[in-house]
């Protein structure tokens, strides 16, 4: 497997762990506010393979607690589950992120004891998934079933949600807490604008919003935060 990006350390990324992170090319989604741009769309060239990987991790053995993947969306890589265990089998905690897209390839993950911790983007009330994964259509099928796959429980997980001015109101977040009502944690991500960003004029939303969202989602997932407000 080529991999297109590595971040060495990370105390954020992966929740109580000292991790590095894994980044996969390729997403089935284009998200106007993405930071991984490049990574969706598959400009970004591949920067290692997995062989490199393995070296640099059995070199952090003792040092690193875990490894976080991410994207663009790991899902669509059918090798996935190999690299995993691989990971695992040096002794490292294996943090997934995803958009739920791959119910049937996340559910063999959880099957296994793949991933130690799984964080599950939902981008929006269902009736406006599709215009905020950047698409003219989408099946929330799989989306729907991934996310009873992580309420089933088996593994620590949280679902989370880029939260943008421009496509973010209060009537989304009571679609959304009643879809995910009783999960075990949600967070709540401002969108902050880079130049990997796509599309330009998108803004976070005000800190009075997000505390009404906030509150609002409390209600349907007790354990609801706000992450990464400035």
């Amino acid at each position: 497997m080529m991999l297109h990006g590595l971040q060495k350390m990370t105390l954020l990324d992966f929740p109580g762990k000292v991790a590095c992170t894994v980044f996969l090319g390729g997403c089935d989604f284009r998200c106007p506010f993405c930071h991984n741009y490049e990574l969706a769309d598959g400009s970004a060239r591949p920067v290692m393979d997995e062989a490199a990987l393995m070296a640099f991790l059995e070199k952090r053995r003792g040092l690193l607690d875990g490894v976080a993947i991410t994207g663009g969306e790991p899902c669509l890589r059918p090798d996935l589950p190999d690299l995993m265990r691989r990971i695992r089998g040096l002794g490292f905690a294996v943090k997934l992120d995803t958009n739920g897209t791959h119910p049937a390839l996340l559910d063999g993950i959880l099957r296994e004891g793949m991933a130690d911790y799984v964080a599950m983007d939902v981008k929006n009330s269902p009736e406006k998934y599709a215009r905020t994964a950047g698409l003219g259509e989408l099946d929330l099928t799989p989306i729907r079933r991934s996310v009873e796959l992580l309420k089933a429980g088996g593994v620590d997980y949280e679902f989370r949600t880029t939260v943008v001015d421009e496509l973010h109101e209060a009537a989304d977040f009571e679609a959304i807490g009643a879809w995910i009502a009783g999960a075990r944690r949600w967070f709540m991500q401002p969108f902050t604008d880079r130049d990997t960003v796509p599309y330009g004029g998108l803004h976070a939303p005000s800190a009075q919003k997000m505390e009404a969202w906030l509150g609002i989602m409390k209600r349907f997932v007790p354990d609801s935060r706000i992450r990464g407000a400035e």
